[in-house]
């Protein structure tokens, strides 16, 4: 049975929304569990936090809530909340695999060898204990390689580790419970830790002779029909030390997330280990050239693209919903691109000034696209720094649209998205909501 959550009155027609959101001042009412980059966007709005069980318009809550209390609530017709029912789908190692390898079957079903190709961008993966056996079987095909463990529920890096030898997985196989006992105070021994085993990729993209991945974001409005925006902006993170496989116990050298680099002994946390997505695509394309950055880029939007389509079907849409995605790549050095995971609950707190403003840009763009206000005619392409890559098919980019990146080609069949260009967005805002209230005039 669902109980009524008491979010505040419905909205009435398109642009009518300012006058009858929120409380009895039409002061739009948000909720929110973190207390980082997000309160501090959502309190720069002017709208009105609630706190406890008030009636609410947002709510950026926490995936524990989604589990225990969204399948039990009616939420009015305009509230707006951060996650999918089941958002894990996506975001959850194991989850993500099967769900990308059942779309690469029925692609290779369907025949579309072009789509196949371009579904190649996950390494070789098995999900353990359940594909134990068949995992030992490749293994012993190719021995010698390196490969890399992932527990399937964990972050930041937490019990990740990479080996060469099947013992070493014999050991941990035998250890395991202990080790959960030991980070969860709970002993589990009758249900394993479900993990990822994953080819490693041995010959990653370096910088200065140091391994990195690409952290970007993509915004999902929903998925029945599919509407997702990708942010122009995003950034790399660098290992602390330089790449060498000769240790591969050293996290410093193989694990690029900003939790584990932190904790080296020389980390400077004023210098960091990031590079913006626009210092990225100059060094590349000073390196490699336009042609060969942008087929890089393309790839990378197909990654966005399939990883969505292969949980479109399964994932409960709801009107109610969004998501914010934090996507983490992996560039080969041949500038491959390589998915390595998709994150629900992207870190929003600012490890730098440089990353916080960045952050705050980007939250400052996912609540300009949500409209709460309904300031936009809904038939934008851009808002702020995020651009449209999906509305119910592709979205490609506008003639004349390369002047917003002067390194892009005039190709008007390419998708629109703008990784790492600049973005005049305070302008841009600016101009599209002064649009819109001409629209609504008419």
């Amino acid at each position: 049975m669902r109980r009524i959550l008491s979010c505040g009155p419905g909205y009435g027609g398109k642009f009518q929304q300012k006058k009858q959101a929120g409380g009895d001042n039409g002061v739009i009412r948000y909720k929110c569990y973190l207390c980082n980059t997000v309160l501090d966007v959502l309190r720069s709005k002017g709208w009105e936090e609630v706190k406890d069980e008030g009636e609410w318009d947002i709510y950026w809550c926490d995936v524990g809530w989604m589990k225990e209390v969204f399948d039990h609530t009616y939420m009015n017709e305009h509230c707006k909340i951060s996650h999918f029912r089941n958002h894990y789908e996506l975001t959850r190692k194991n989850l993500v695999i099967k769900n990308l390898k059942r779309l690469k079957k029925q692609l290779e079903k369907e025949g579309g060898k072009s789509e196949v190709a371009a579904c190649d961008f996950f390494p070789v993966s098995y999900e353990l204990p359940a594909e134990y056996h068949i995992f030992v079987e490749e293994f012993k095909k190719m021995p010698g390689l390196i490969w890399i463990m992932k527990p399937a529920g964990r972050a930041q890096g937490k019990g990740i580790f990479l080996f060469r030898k099947l013992k070493d997985i014999i050991e941990w196989k035998k250890a395991a419970p202990d080790v959960r006992a030991q980070q969860c105070e709970v002993l589990v021994k009758e249900t394993p830790e479900t993990y990822i085993v994953q080819r490693y990729l041995e010959e990653p993209y370096l910088i200065g002779g140091k391994k990195f991945d690409i952290r970007l974001y993509v915004l999902v409005n929903a998925y029945t029909p599919l509407k997702a925006w990708v942010y122009r902006e995003g950034f790399a993170r660098f290992s602390n030390t330089r790449y060498s496989l000769d240790s591969i116990d050293d996290t410093y050298v193989h694990l690029t997330n900003v939790a584990v680099q932190k904790t080296a002994p020389d980390y400077d946390p004023e210098k960091g280990c990031k590079w913006s997505m626009h210092q990225l695509r100059q060094y590349l394309i000073a390196r490699h050239g336009v042609a060969a950055v942008e087929e890089m880029m393309k790839n990378i939007d197909n990654i966005f693209v399939y990883s969505l389509q292969s949980v479109q079907k399964i994932m409960i849409n709801d009107k109610h919903c969004f998501e914010l995605y934090g996507y983490d790549i992996l560039l080969d050095k041949e500038l491959k691109p390589w998915l390595i995971e998709v994150n629900a609950s992207p870190s929003l707190t600012g490890s730098s000034k440089d990353d916080y403003d960045m952050k705050f840009r980007l939250l400052e763009d996912v609540f300009n696209v949500l409209d709460m206000e309904k300031k936009l005619t809904g038939l934008e392409k851009r808002v702020g720094s995020f651009d449209l890559l999906w509305d119910d098919g592709p979205v490609h980019a506008s003639e004349g649209s390369f002047l917003e990146c002067p390194w892009q080609s005039t190709n008007t069949t390419r998708l629109n998205t703008y990784l790492g260009c600049a973005s005049d967005r305070k302008t841009q805002l600016q101009d599209i909501f002064k649009l819109a209230k001409v629209y609504e005039k008419h």
